[in-house]
C-alpha cells in the first residue's frame, strides 16, 4: 500500500510539472572558467562575478569536463549563467539534475550565497541527488539576473554540470521529486526490501544449517545494502572510507555470486574459487585509505573497476557454462549477473563523463534486479519444496494404502485360518465331550440293557440324562458374551419342564454379576454340567419340593448357590463312594475352570456352592 501511495503521489507531481513547464526558464547557455587553488576552502557569503578573472568561455549545458593531469593542487570551476530576469510572482526555485564534483559546492544568486553542500568533503551522494534550491523571500523579491556556481574539486576529477531550471517552486517540484524518487526513493525501498528478505533467510538458515544457500543469500543482501548506500544516504564517515566500502563491496558481491552458482551446479572449481576469494582481499588491502594504500585517483579506480568487470565476466561466463543446461536456477543467477554488469557499465560511463550528466545512474537498480532474480530463485525453491513434500506425501499415502491392502489381505487370511482352527478345535472338543459323556453313558446303558440288569424306568431315566447332556453341549455353543446369568437362564429353560414334571418348585434368586471375560464354550459347558449335575442329584435322591438358585459376589469371584429342602446326606461318605458323574465329577470340572465346589448338608436340606474367579491366571483361548 505504501508503494502504491508513493507511486500515485509521484504520478501526480509529474503531471503537475508537465502542465506548468511553460512557466519555467530552461537555462542551457553558460560560461565557465577554471582556476587553481591550494585546497578546499569555505565559500564567501557574497561574491561579485566581476571580481573573478576575465577568462570566461562560452558553453552549452549540460557541460562535461574531463580530468586534467593529476597534481597536488585543487581547482575551482566557475559556471556563470545570465538570466534575462525572472520576476518573483510566486516562490521561485532552482532545479538541476546533477552537479558533479568531489569537493564543496556553492551557488550564488545575484551575488548572494544561497546554497552550499559537501562541506569538508564528508558527503558522498551529490552524484545521485538532484539540486533543489528554493529561493528565500529576500532573494526572490528581486528579479534573478545572474546564477554563479562554484565547484571545488581535485585536479583529476571530471566535473560535470547539467542544465538548470528556474521558475515557480510548485511548477518545478514535480520534476525534482520525480527524479529524486526514481534515483533515490525507489532504489532505497528495493534495498530495504532486499535486506529484510535477507534477514529472513538468515533465520531460515539458523533452522537449516545444512543449506548454505540461505546464508549466502543473507550475505548477498547485507553487502548489496552496504554497496548501494551512497545512492541515497549521507554517512557521517570520511569520504575515502565510504568510497573504499563501495568499491570493495562490488568484489564481495561477485564472490558471493560465484559461490552461489557453484552451489547450484555442484562443481568445485577450486582455482577459480581461490581467485575469487583472493582478489577481494588483495583489492581491499591495497585500496585501504591509509598512508601506504594506493592513491584514490581516477586511474587507480579505473584499474579496479576493470578488474571487477573482468571478475564479473568470469563469474557470468563460467557460471553460465556450468549451469546453463543443468540448473534453471543457475540460469537465473547468470542472467542477473549479466544485467547488473550492463547497469554497472552505464554507471561507469556516467561517472567518467562518457555519458552526459543528465543521464540516469542505473546501478541504483542492480539491487532491485538482484532482489527480483534471487527472490525468484528462492520462490522456486519454496514452491519446489512444497511440491516435493506433496509428492512425498502422495507417495507415502499410496504406499500406506498398498500396505493397508496387504495387511487387510493378511488379516483376512489369518481370520480364515483362525476360523478354521476354531472350528477344528470346537469340533474336537465336542467330539471329546460326547465321547467322554454321552458316548460313555450310552455304552453303559447298552451293556446294561443287553445283560437285562436295568428296568424300563431306569433305561428311560438314563436316556433322559443322555438327552440332557446333549442339550447342554448344544447350549454351550451359544454366545453368552461373558454373562454368567445368561448361561444360567439357558439352563433354567432346559430344566424347568423336568422340574414341573417332578412337582418341584424353582425359586430363582439371581443378582447382577460382573462379566467373566474367560467364559468360553468349553468353560460354559463345564459350568452347565456342574449345575445340571447338582439339580439332577436333588431330583433323583433328596425328595425335595423346592429348589432355590441364587448368585452372589464373594471376594475375587462370584458364587452360584443351589439349595433344596429335601433330605440331607453324608458329604464325606458320598465323596468317598462317588464315581462316574457324581460329586467327584463336579469337583474335577470345577478345578478345570479354576473354580471350587462345596456342599453343606443337614437332616433337612442341602446347600451346594460353586465359586468362580473373576479373572483366571491362564485364560483359555477360543
Amino acid at each position: 500500500m505504501a508503494l502504491l501511495a508513493a507511486l500515485a503521489a509521484f504520478l501526480s507531481l509529474a503531471v503537475s510539472g508537465i502542465q506548468r513547464s511553460g512557466e519555467c526558464l530552461h537555462l542551457t547557455q553558460a560560461s565557465w572558467q577554471d582556476v587553481e587553488t591550494p585546497g578546499f576552502s569555505a565559500p564567501p557569503a557574497s561574491l561579485d562575478s566581476r571580481s573573478l578573472p576575465d577568462a570566461w568561455h562560452a558553453t552549452a549545458l549540460p557541460l562535461t569536463m574531463h580530468a586534467s593531469t593529476p597534481t597536488d593542487a585543487h581547482r575551482i570551476t566557475w559556471i556563470r549563467l545570465l538570466v534575462a530576469g525572472q520576476s518573483a510572482t510566486e516562490s521561485l526555485a532552482l532545479y538541476s539534475v546533477r552537479l558533479k564534483t568531489d569537493g564543496p559546492i556553492a551557488l550564488y544568486i545575484n551575488g548572494k550565497l544561497v546554497y552550499r553542500a559537501q562541506q569538508h568533503g564528508q558527503q558522498w551522494n551529490s552524484l545521485f541527488t538532484p539540486l533543489w534550491v528554493p529561493l528565500e523571500p529576500g532573494v526572490a523579491d528581486v528579479p534573478v539576473r545572474e546564477i554563479l556556481i562554484r565547484l571545488e574539486h581535485t585536479s583529476q576529477y571530471p566535473v560535470a554540470v547539467s542544465s538548470l531550471w528556474l521558475g515557480p517552486a510548485d511548477a518545478l517540484r514535480g520534476r525534482y521529486q520525480t527524479r529524486q524518487w526514481l534515483q533515490q526513493g525507489l532504489p532505497a525501498m528495493l534495498n530495504a526490501a532486499f535486506l529484510a528478505v535477507g534477514i529472513f533467510a538468515l533465520f531460515v538458515w539458523f533452522k537449516r544449517r545444512h543449506d548454505s544457500g540461505y546464508l549466502l543469500f543473507f550475505n548477498l543482501a547485507v553487502i548489496a545494502f552496504a554497496a548501494h548506500l551512497h545512492y541515497y544516504v549521507d554517512l557521517p564517515i570520511a569520504r575515502d572510507w565510504f568510497g573504499w566500502l563501495v568499491v570493495n563491496s562490488l568484489c564481495w558481491l561477485l564472490t558471493i555470486g560465484h559461490f552461489f552458482l557453484r552451489l547450484l551446479h555442484g562443481r568445485p572449481l577450486r582455482w577459480l574459487s581461490v581467485g575469487m576469494v583472493a582478489a577481494p582481499i588483495l583489492i581491499g588491502v591495497a585500496t585501504l585509505p591509509v598512508s601506504w594504500g594506493l592513491p584514490n585517483t581516477q586511474a587507480v579506480l579505473g584499474v579496479i573497476y576493470a578488474l571487477e568487470l573482468l571478475m564479473a565476466m568470469t563469474v557470468g561466463l563460467v557460471g553460465g557454462v556450468c549451469t546453463w543446461r543443468s540448473s534453471p536456477e543457475g540460469r537465473l543467477v547468470v542472467v542477473a549477473v549479466a544485467i547488473c554488469v550492463v547497469l554497472g557499465m552505464s554507471d561507469w560511463m556516467l561517472h567518467n563523463n562518457v555519458v552526459g550528466p543528465e543521464g540516469w545512474f542505473l546501478g541504483a537498480y542492480t539491487n532491485g534486479i538482484t532482489f527480483i532474480f534471487f527472490g525468484l530463485l528462492m520462490y522456486r525453491r519454496y514452491v519446489n519444496a512444497i511440491e516435493e513434500v506433496e509428492r512425498v506425501n502422495a507417495s507415502l499415502a499410496e504406499r500406506l494404502r498398498l500396505r493397508e491392502a496387504e495387511l487387510e489381505q493378511s488379516h483376512q487370511a489369518l481370520r480364515e485360518i483362525e476360523q478354521r482352527q476354531l472350528l477344528s478345535d470346537e469340533r474336537q472338543r465336542l467330539m471329546q465331550d460326547m465321547h467322554d459323556g454321552l458316548g460313555s453313558t450310552l455304552i453303559s446303558a447298552i451293556r446294561s440293557v443287553e445283560q437285562g440288569r436295568m428296568r424300563d424306568a431306569e433305561v428311560s431315566q438314563l436316556l433322559k440324562d443322555c438327552m440332557d447332556d446333549l442339550k447342554l453341549a448344544i447350549d454351550s455353543m451359544e454366545p453368552v458374551e461373558a454373562d454368567l446369568l445368561l448361561l444360567l437362564a439357558t439352563l433354567r429353560f432346559r430344566l424347568e419342564p423336568r422340574m414341573e414334571g417332578a412337582n418341584v418348585a424353582l425359586a430363582w434368586d439371581v443378582k447382577e454379576l460382573p462379566a467373566l471375560d474367560w467364559l468360553n464354550p468349553s468353560s460354559a459347558l463345564n459350568i452347565l454340567r456342574i449345575v445340571q449335575e447338582s439339580i439332577a442329584n436333588i431330583l433323583r435322591h433328596t425328595r425335595a419340593t423346592v429348589i432355590r438358585v441364587a448368585t452372589a459376589i464373594e471376594g475375587a469371584g462370584v458364587q452360584v448357590i443351589i439349595e433344596d429342602n429335601g433330605q440331607g446326606f453324608d458329604v464325606a461318605a458320598a465323596l468317598w463312594r462317588s464315581s462316574g458323574r457324581g460329586l467327584q465329577n463336579q469337583q474335577r470340572r470345577a478345578q478345570a475352570i479354576d473354580g471350587k465346589v462345596a456342599w453343606v448338608s443337614g437332616e433337612v436340606g442341602t446347600r451346594f456352592t460353586l465359586w468362580l474367579p473373576l479373572q483366571r491366571g491362564n485364560l483359555m483361548l477360543t
